[in-house]
């Protein structure tokens, strides 16, 4: 194996999710008050409104797809009684409806966030970084559902990139897995990791801030105030009285 394989497979992966880690930990620890989506609801909600929940919940959808795909083995779908066939087809389906809820949503946001003056001025470098490779990892992972798996030849990416993607994890890569695959699939997966290590320092924390606490939190009670009976004010004298 290529040194330059072992830098692009193993080295720069590792340095990618210890920075995703680390970073994580550091803004957390020094800057709580950072912690947030930086809203741009208040300047724009047209948009936003149907943006926002195309892009999420396609996503949500996509990295459902990912785990079943990537983190789950082929053999484990099969002894359940998933034939690869079947998988296949469902994995082409489904995971093009959800990419292309996803990627529609996304170019909502952009257009929003580059046609808005007022949510542009409001547009960090971390911002322009973050879409730029969100638009990296969409268009490559859109191109290998659709281009590849749908209208093309098709590739078996469980049998390469999910176990170099879990070899990672066990301190076990694999690099060679990665380098016979299609130049399609390094981009989608080199962007992913240059995404991981933009994560702690961009936006994107909101994601570990879900408010589910709110699920379990005791209904508010409103009740009318009952009207204040005036009084005079001790400056002011009181009337005076007559016999």
């Amino acid at each position: 194996m290529s040194s330059g394989a072992l830098i692009v497979w193993v080295a720069v992966p590792y340095v990618c999710l210890t920075v995703f880690v680390v970073g994580h930990v550091w803004r957390y620890r020094t800057g709580k008050l950072t912690w947030t989506t930086r809203s741009t609801q208040l300047l724009e909600r047209r948009l936003l409104r149907i943006g926002a929940p195309l892009f999420h919940l396609g996503l949500l959808a996509v990295i459902g797809g990912h785990v079943l795909g990537i983190l789950v083995p082929e053999a484990a779908t099969e002894a359940v009684g998933v034939p690869e066939s079947l998988y296949h087809a469902v994995s082409v389906t489904a995971g093009t409806a959800s990419g292309l809820a996803m990627t529609t949503g996304f170019a909502i946001l952009l257009y929003r966030r580059t046609r808005v003056p007022r949510v542009r001025r409001t547009t960090t470098g971390a911002d322009r970084a973050t879409y730029a490779l969100l638009a990296l990892v969409i268009a490559t992972g859109m191109w290998a559902t659709v281009g590849v798996n749908l209208f093309g030849g098709g590739y078996d990416y469980r049998e390469t990139v999910g176990p170099w993607f879990r070899g990672l994890f066990l301190f076990n890569p694999q690099p060679s897995l990665m380098s016979g695959a299609p130049l399609v699939y390094q981009v989608h997966a080199l962007g992913a990791m240059a995404l991981y290590a933009l994560w702690p320092f961009s936006r994107l924390v909101h994601a570990w801030s879900v408010p589910i606490a709110y699920l379990r939190r005791s209904p508010i009670l409103y009740r009318r105030r009952a009207p204040i009976p005036t009084t005079a004010s001790p400056l002011q004298p009181e009337p005076r009285r007559t016999p």
